[in-house]
């Protein structure tokens, strides 16, 4: 299972059904953002994709984390969150 990763210009829909695709092949989804921007486009894909699976009888919540991870040499701090249906807590 991969990241998903989340930009600032990332469509929140297509982010949703994602996360939501993901769950219900693998039962959990991880998503990354680094950034302000990026971070509120996850949060709403998040919402949007506990939306989608509501309609499954699945909530969803959400673990979040720092991690620090390194791109083109340079370190930088990322947001990543598991993403879990609410019985696996």
């Amino acid at each position: 299972m991969s990241i998903i990763k989340v930009s600032a210009k990332s469509r929140t829909a297509s982010v949703a059904g994602a996360i939501a695709g993901v769950i219900r092949e693998h039962g959990k989804a991880e998503v990354q953002a680094i950034g302000a921007g990026a971070v509120n486009q996850a949060i709403k894909a998040v919402a949007i994709a506990n939306g989608y699976l509501e309609e499954e009888g699945t909530s969803i919540v959400c673990v979040p984390e720092f991690v620090d991870i390194e791109i083109d040499s340079h370190e930088r701090t990322a947001l990543r969150m598991q993403v879990i249906p609410r019985h696996s807590v």
